[in-house]
């Protein structure tokens, strides 16, 4: 009699340890119900056996596990779930997606929400990589961890980079092709994950299709790597800025293929689908309230005002100046609103000079083109329409050694001349400002020998002869090869020797204006003057009118003459200069060459030392 109880004992224990195997190495949810999971975050079981991991609140994240661990020894499992990822309004977009995650622990309170699908956390330094494999649902294309830019399928494994990845469709033996399907559809949707040990394939299907003969996605892993001991298996889901109402229907899983159990698509749960909000039936007029139609008229007039004074002040931000004259120079004028735009609105930072007649800003236009754009205040009513032609006629001026003129633009009190842009700035930033590289010897004569050239092509080349009248360091610009540009034709004009002097300004910068400007008005002499003026200014480095210095040297030109009588010339130069300073006969003749058509240089200084 012992001897049969201990063997009844002996087979019962033996038929308890194999059911109690059989249980944890495999389980089947037709719906949650019954199911015991470990959830968190938004993760949920709702009435009717849904299993929701996320609602509609953004950036969360919800978790669901199966409780039971298990040996990752034998290192294969089968798993088939459905689930449907609801987006908050039909045809919306929605995030971020699910995965179907393998983790040696339940606790992923560490991972980020948003494109790591609560699987995942954003890299710190320090921090290592977890072990785990996700299966994803990606709903929300996501370029920095995988290079397809639309909603995918992704094998993950320790990091939210894909490993392998594919627009979601299924094959269709019938068409011989894939099918795509729409993850953010509503629809549930079948998903089965496949690892025997080498090999991890997943496929996807609808609801109404067997499980494809061909999986979307194959990937020889070895995860034995990965997993040493025991691991747990569920799902992990996150919203972002979009959301999406997550559920999983059904679960099953199984350690063995010939153990695996299919799920009953009859049995399971139907997700709610978005609705569109129905439209509400119209009050009757009758019911309309007085105090109601009174606020909707407000509101119009008010929105009314808000659009005509965003209307009046984007036509003021751009208001320009046209009178029906300025047409036969139309190809010659731009809009104040490309020139505003190509100057970031005139901001400071585009600010490369400031003189007294106006600002200067650094601009570019469509195709990379960089100007400057000159801003100068005038008065419209007295002789606006011969400047503007002045202006028009000097841009036609063709000569390697003045800035072109490009054209101009008005807008109220104040006028726009553009130019090219001369990338070394002027050329008084190298002589006042310290700006590097300082300048040679030899390449001050090639600057002044260029002046020179712009000088005589403005009075003998160009027809009729154009005055510049405002000849100075500060207006001479210099190009990327570093050659002399005379520029700035804000106060030029055309010469005349028929003009009536009382009609002629006296126009300048003092230091550079000649005696004889007051009594006998401008002319290419005084242009001349203010040249010479210039040649001093550059050879001895400093301004033609210097307050601060003792009054013998405050006059450039007078002190230079004074000099020369008392044979200590080579004292004005440039200090900065040191021995590159020659005296040699051909630096002489150099000197003789540039001056040789301005003698009127000389009489102008006598004239004013006398």
């Amino acid at each position: 009699m012992d001897c049969t109880l201990h063997l009844v004992l002996i087979f019962s224990c033996i038929y308890l340890t194999c059911l109690s195997s059989q249980q944890e190495t495999r389980f089947v949810y037709n719906g949650f119900d019954q199911a015991d999971l470990f959830t968190d975050g938004l993760a949920k079981i709702l009435p009717g056996g849904i299993l929701q991991l996320t609602n509609t609140t953004e950036r969360q994240v919800g978790h669901a596990f199966f409780k039971q661990s298990f040996d990752f020894a034998p290192s294969e499992f089968f798993t088939h779930f459905v689930c449907a990822l609801v987006p908050p309004k039909l045809g919306a977009d929605g995030g971020h997606g699910i995965a179907f995650v393998v983790s040696p622990s339940m606790n992923l309170s560490h991972a980020s929400p948003t494109q790591y699908l609560g699987v995942f956390s954003i890299p710190t330094n320090g921090t290592s990589s977890p072990h785990l494999l996700a299966i994803e649902l990606d709903t929300v294309s996501t370029v920095e961890f995988d290079v397809l830019e639309k909603p995918h399928v992704g094998i993950s494994v320790n990091s939210p980079l894909s490993v392998e990845s594919a627009l979601p469709s299924y094959f269709s033996s019938a068409l011989g092709s894939n099918v795509s399907i729409n993850l953010l559809s509503g629809e549930p949707i079948q998903v089965w994950v496949d690892y025997d040990g080498t090999l991890l394939n997943v496929s996807l299907a609808p609801i109404n299709i067997e499980k494809p003969n061909r999986p979307l996605m194959s990937r020889s892993i070895n995860l034995s790597e990965i997993f040493e001991d025991k691991i747990f298996v569920g799902f992990s889901a996150s919203t972002g800025q979009l959301t999406s109402n997550q559920y999983i229907l059904g679960w099953s899983f199984s350690r063995s293929k010939e153990l695996f159990q299919a799920l009953d698509l009859s049995k399971l749960p139907q997700a709610p689908l978005p609705h569109d909000e129905p439209e509400k039936a119209p009050l009757p007029k009758d019911k309309l309230s007085p105090l109601l139609i009174g606020l909707v008229v407000v509101l119009v007039i008010l929105v009314l005002i808000v659009l005509g004074g965003l209307y009046l002040y984007r036509r003021n931000k751009y208001a320009e100046v046209r009178e029906s004259w300025e047409r036969e120079y139309g190809p010659h004028r731009f809009s104040y609103k490309s020139l505003y735009k190509a100057t970031n609105g005139f901001g400071r930072d585009g600010l490369i000079g400031r003189g007294g007649f106006g600002e200067v800003y650094k601009g570019t236009l469509p195709l990379s083109r960089h100007i400057a754009v000159k801003r100068l205040s005038h008065d419209a009513e007295q002789g606006m329409k011969q400047f503007v032609a002045e202006v028009v006629t000097m841009g036609s001026l063709q000569h390697r050694n003045l800035v072109p003129l490009l054209g101009y633009c008005r807008r109220k009190g104040e006028l726009l001349l553009v130019s090219e842009y001369m990338p070394c700035g002027s050329l008084d930033q190298y002589l006042f400002h310290n700006r590097n590289p300082s300048l040679s010897w030899l390449q001050r004569i090639s600057i002044l020998n260029d002046i020179a050239s712009a000088i005589s092509y403005l009075h003998t080349g160009a027809s009729p002869a154009v005055l510049h009248r405002d000849i100075k360091a500060s207006n001479v610009m210099l190009d990327s090869e570093g050659n002399g540009r005379l520029g700035d034709f804000g106060m030029a004009g055309f010469h005349d020797p028929r003009a009536n002097l009382s009609s002629t300004a006296a126009v300048g910068t003092i230091g550079y204006m000649a005696p004889e400007l007051i009594t006998m008005g401008t002319s290419t002499r005084t242009d001349v003057y203010a040249f010479g003026a210039f040649i001093l200014e550059v050879t001895c480095g400093r301004r033609p009118v210097e307050p601060e210095l003792p009054v013998e040297k405050q006059y450039l030109v007078k002190w230079v003459c004074e000099c020369w009588r008392s044979d200590s010339l080579l004292e004005t130069r440039d200090p900065r200069l040191g021995g590159e300073f020659l005296t040699e006969e051909h630096t002489l003749a150099r000197f003789l060459t540039i001056f040789s058509r301005y003698r009127s240089f000389y009489a102008s200084v006598n004239a004013s030392i006398i």
